[in-house]
């Protein structure tokens, strides 16, 4: 009540809100609908549907690091609970990575970088938060965290984005593991918080290709050694690589897969990339 009294603008005039929201209402019902409902009726009609999610695997409430989540399930699941359908509807699942990996805000970060390398990848990359503004923390890609998304997502596709922003880059590293004080390996995201706080990288170098790769649209055009270093992410993390992303306009994109064909085909999965590589279904992507 005290908030009331303290007010100081005009006052509403309930009529006025309930005509101004009646007014809404007339426009937009012709568009309510059961939306699961309707998913159900286009999916069994043949329709392609795809289900896009938002945020990633590691701010999942359950999968992700914990206590540096959101309140929700990102991972690829959410689009059966939020999209009203079925797990069996689903017949791919994209994952979305960057060619080296940023993380928001606070949280284990093994391959993160404090030099020059972070510092040119944040430039380039135009590394700022897309809701907070806030600058993005970069370091080099990392399998470890990628393997444990592939798992708890059921990935079978990759997108990478942001290719060209490693082209300024003589050496490019690889995260293929974890150490921590007591000499102990680990491939994944451990899931104990003390001791994901005392891990160090394990890189495998690779050379950068030192030349142009942004606008780039097709695959035969794009550096030999950017080529090689796609496909070790593809041999690593042992999932095809879809599409690839050489710069921030939408026509800056090269499709290596129509994955909203009708036919899935055998053995793709963990084959090194192929332009010609047949296609195959598609479901929901899910962030990475």
């Amino acid at each position: 009540m005290q908030y009331v009294l303290s007010y100081k603008g005009p006052l509403l005039d309930a009529n006025e809100v309930f005509e101004n929201l009646l007014e809404s209402y007339r426009r937009i019902s012709p568009y309510i609908v059961d939306s699961s409902e309707l998913v159900d009726q286009e999916i069994k009609s043949g329709k392609h549907i795809l289900f896009e999610g938002a945020q990633g695997t590691y701010l999942d409430i359950d999968h992700g690091t914990y206590p540096f989540v959101t309140s929700s399930n990102t991972v690829s699941g959410g689009a059966c609970t939020g999209g009203g359908i079925g797990p069996t509807s689903i017949t791919a699942v994209g994952g979305v990575v960057k060619a080296y990996t940023t993380r928001v805000g606070e949280g284990p970060f093994p391959t993160e970088l404090f030099d020059d390398v972070g510092e040119l990848l944040a430039k380039e990359g135009n590394e700022f938060g897309a809701t907070t503004g806030r600058p993005r923390r970069c370091g080099w890609f990392d399998t470890c965290l990628l393997k444990k998304a592939v798992r708890v997502n059921g990935l079978t596709h990759l997108a990478v984005t942001k290719l060209d922003v490693m082209d300024k880059l003589e050496t490019i590293k690889l995260c293929v593991a974890y150490e921590d004080k007591a000499g102990n390996r680990y491939s994944v995201m451990p899931s104990k918080q003390a001791v994901q706080k005392e891990l160090k990288p394990v890189y495998e170098e690779i050379p950068g290709w030192l030349s142009n790769s942004s606008g780039v649209t097709d695959y035969d055009q794009l550096p030999e050694k950017a080529k090689s270093y796609l496909k070790r992410i593809e041999e690593l993390l042992e999932v095809p690589i879809f599409i690839i992303s050489t710069g921030p306009k939408r026509e800056h994109t090269i499709i290596l897969q129509d994955i909203f064909a009708d036919k899935t085909p055998e053995g793709t999965k963990g084959d090194c990339i192929q332009p010609s590589r047949p296609p195959c279904h598609t479901g929901p992507t899910q962030q990475q």
